[in-house]
């Protein structure tokens, strides 16, 4: 069993019980039975914005939720570094496909500490799991063929050996029309805190820990061990609304 295994095992023993146990407590003003949230990721499987993430929840007691969500995230290869090429642009080097992965969920969600209206912090902890659509984009490059023509190709570490013909990589979304399909799923484990002074809307961070795992290796750096199972620890600036 991998540390990783071991990590998502104790985090869904602690996240379980929402699973199972619908608590009564006070309930205060501060009530709502629907919410739609709208988050950026940031983990430790991606750059600056790991991704994107929407969330669409709906009350089943007093203190127990239930949610859909859909996470579109950029996977990399943590060994991935970036070289300046002789026109000043960047590009990853050893790097031959882009791993964009679609996520639809579904979880549950206990909340421990509610907040008081215009006031507090309210805290929760989640757990989802759902299905990984795996999307494999080839990551291009522009290459130089001679002293004044260049082309765009996809980057193969073993014929694109020379540095000095690289000039930069290609334009975003290139290649999208070649890719292939991974199929796999997810689960994730985490804690949400909610801030916000109106009923109607809630800003809040989520922290939690994600595993992903796919049917097959996914190629990202033919020149280095590549993986079909993905773990990243992450956190979601979230804003929504609720009634």
């Amino acid at each position: 069993m991998t540390k990783g295994t071991k990590y998502l095992i104790l985090l869904l023993l602690l996240t379980a019980p929402h699973f199972l146990m619908a608590q009564g407590r006070e309930a205060g003003d501060y009530e709502y039975d629907k919410e739609v949230l709208f988050g950026v990721n940031k983990n430790t499987n991606g750059g600056l914005i790991g991704g994107l993430y929407l969330k669409i929840g709906s009350r089943i007691t007093e203190n127990t939720f239930q949610f859909f969500s859909l996470e579109m995230a950029n996977v990399k290869n943590p060994k991935e570094a970036r070289y300046s090429t002789i026109l000043g642009n960047s590009f990853i080097y050893g790097k031959s496909n882009y791993l964009y992965s679609i996520r639809p969920q579904y979880g549950r969600e206990l909340i421990l500490f509610k907040k008081a209206p215009q006031k507090g912090v309210q805290v929760s902890v989640l757990s989802a799991i759902g299905p990984s659509l795996g999307i494999i984009a080839p990551y291009y490059i522009e290459y130089a063929t001679s002293n004044s023509e260049s082309t765009r190709v996809q980057y193969d570490p073993e014929v694109h050996q020379s540095l000095a013909y690289i000039l930069g990589p290609g334009h975003l979304f290139e290649g999208l029309g070649d890719s292939q399909l991974a199929i796999g799923a997810n689960v994730k484990a985490a804690l949400s805190f909610e801030f916000g002074v109106f009923k109607s809307n809630v800003t809040g961070l989520e922290l939690g820990y994600e595993l992903e795992g796919f049917t097959k290796e996914i190629p990202l750096m033919p020149t280095t061990d590549n993986r079909q199972l993905f773990q990243s620890v992450y956190f979601t600036l979230f804003y929504g609304f609720r009634k």
